[in-house]
């Protein structure tokens, strides 16, 4: 409760909080000294968090089925304790077991290619049935196809928000699985809605609590190259899918690339390199089990397109959906076949807006029914 108490407490994060137990040797300490602190600091009229608020906290946290990790408990994961700035608490949600396994982070593009996603799964997949546990965001695109090829396996989300917040809203169904065959983790308060600000905070979990980072798809400015970027801060294994030069989508991992990180082409390139050392003595599994089983093929959710026929959809709507297919397209050619199972529509409303689009002059076709974004 103090503990809490203190990290709620106005002007107080990471970094003040561990200050500020290491000064007075335990939280209710600190929080009995804080007053003094802040007026010391400049600041008037400064009062700690009250005990009726982490109350609230604590009692909804109950009802939701989420645990308090404290820094120091033996559940807490030893990885992340390693870190410069730990969060002295996350909310859990699900199964602890998974924090004692050992762990790969796999991130990437929210708006990933078709190739991006199904790398995604495969390397999630092939981790998964090599005993690795997926940590991803629980973001879309790269993020949701990691979590749903691992989640038989094995898979941790991370959670910008509180644990109980699952976000974006259309990762409800894959966020309430997680909770119930992975876990949920957050060091946020419980019911926070996430702000962009809390985001890049949140990508120094995922890759404190990763043996090695992934990074499938990222822009020359993105969420995915800060989670390296930090990575490489805590001295993590980086790896980076490749892409081509013309996709904006693989300007981040072809520039990490040229800037030490592991080229990859499949899980084997992580485990060859992971497996190379010692594994950390708190990841091995507290109890025997089995060799779990390969993950199964994950099926791609349907992605949220205009129902109307062609010939009654209005412009907006032919927009849109124009949109979809051409978020799903790179340089790199892909097969239609593989397209309209990503897209998870009828073959025949996609190939009528492939001709569009491609009388449009935004996508090209090439020998063997592959097509490319030209655009």
């Amino acid at each position: 409760m103090a503990w809490l108490r203190l990290l709620r407490s106005r002007r107080v994060g990471v970094t003040t909080f561990f200050r500020l137990m290491g000064e007075h040797g335990s939280a209710q300490a600190a929080l009995d000294a804080l007053p003094e602190v802040a007026k010391t600091a400049g600041v008037d009229d400064y009062s700690v968090c009250p005990l009726p608020v982490v109350e609230k906290e604590i009692d909804w946290a109950v009802k939701c089925g989420a645990e308090m990790l404290c820094f120091g408990a033996p559940d807490y994961p030893a990885l992340l304790a390693e870190i410069p700035d730990p969060p002295p608490i996350l909310w859990a949600i699900g199964n602890l077991d998974l924090l004692a396994r050992p762990t790969v982070g796999v991130v990437g593009a929210r708006n990933a290619s078709s190739l991006g996603t199904r790398m995604a799964r495969k390397l999630a997949g092939d981790l998964g049935a090599a005993g690795r546990v997926v940590v991803s965001g629980l973001a879309r695109g790269v993020d949701t196809a990691a979590h749903t090829a691992a989640l038989k396996t094995g898979t941790i989300a991370v959670m910008a928000g509180g644990v109980d917040v699952i976000y974006p809203s259309e990762n409800a169904v894959l966020g309430e699985e997680i909770g119930r065959d992975g876990l949920r983790l957050s060091e946020a308060p419980m019911s926070l809605t996430p702000q962009a600000r809390h985001f890049p905070r949140r990508n120094r979990i995922i890759s404190g609590l990763s043996r090695a980072v992934v990074v499938v798809e990222a822009a020359a400015k993105s969420g995915s190259l800060i989670t390296a970027e930090m990575a490489l801060e805590q001295g993590r294994e980086v790896f980076a899918v490749p892409g081509h030069p013309f996709d904006a989508r693989a300007t981040g991992c072809n520039r990490l690339i040229r800037d030490g990180a592991t080229l990859l082409r499949g899980a084997q390139d992580v485990l060859d390199v992971i497996s190379g050392g010692v594994e950390h003595a708190a990841q091995e599994p507290r109890t025997a089990a089995a060799d779990p089983a390969p993950a199964p093929i994950a099926k791609v959710a349907p992605v949220d397109i205009p129902s109307a026929p062609a010939e009654t959809r209005t412009l907006a709507e032919t927009a849109a959906l124009h949109q979809l297919i051409l978020d799903r397209l790179g340089p790199s050619p892909v097969s239609e076949d593989q397209l309209v199972r990503d897209l998870a529509m009828p073959a025949g409303d996609v190939a009528s807006e492939l001709t569009d689009l491609e009388l449009e002059g935004h996508v090209s076709r090439a020998p063997g029914g592959l097509i490319s974004r030209t655009g």
